[in-house]
């Protein structure tokens, strides 16, 4: 497990959390504090397994792509995860070393099992619940919170709105 998973999970309860807006990377990483790089990097894993949904061209982005109270923890981390629980610690000529074998083989049988009891654990946690959890509702953003094209979207119907028009 690294920390992609954590940004993963940051991600995705802010875009559950506002399910009417479209963030770009932009925004995002502004809220989950981290590179925009990063963050493409990992929405496209997420959208890749039908976490996440994606708008392209103007005023695109990312939005929550599943039922937040069905998607757990242990989705996400099959989805983000790049290697199971494992240790390396052989640099060189381990190969040959029949005790070294042995070991691993005990390890990696230790190893799995740990990876099984950490994923039925994240089973029980999904997005809602993290959400509940936290007691705060994303509902309200701060102006600066908000994505910039939802605020101009927002400003835009306003301005109509008071000049008369449809909106």
């Amino acid at each position: 497990m690294n920390s992609q998973f954590t940004i993963a999970v940051h991600c995705l309860i802010v875009l559950a959390g506002t399910p009417d807006l479209v963030w770009n990377s932009e925004s995002l990483s502004q809220k989950v504090h981290t590179h925009p790089a990063r963050i493409r990097k990992i929405m496209s894993i997420l959208r890749k397994n039908g976490l996440v949904e994606t708008k392209e061209g103007l005023g695109g982005g990312y939005r929550i792509g599943c039922d937040p109270s069905e998607c757990t923890l242990a989705r996400i981390y099959q989805s983000i995860s790049c290697t199971p629980l494992k240790l390396s610690w052989c640099s060189a000529g381990c190969e040959q070393d029949p005790e070294f074998d042995r070991i691993r083989s005990v390890m990696d049988f230790a190893f799995t099992g740990a990876e099984r009891g950490l994923e039925e654990y994240l089973e029980h946690w999904s997005i809602a619940s993290l959400i509940k959890r936290t007691g705060s509702s994303t509902e309200q953003l701060p102006e600066h919170d908000v994505p910039i094209a939802a605020r101009i979207k927002g400003k835009m119907k306003e301005h109509i709105k008071k000049i008369g028009g449809e909106g």
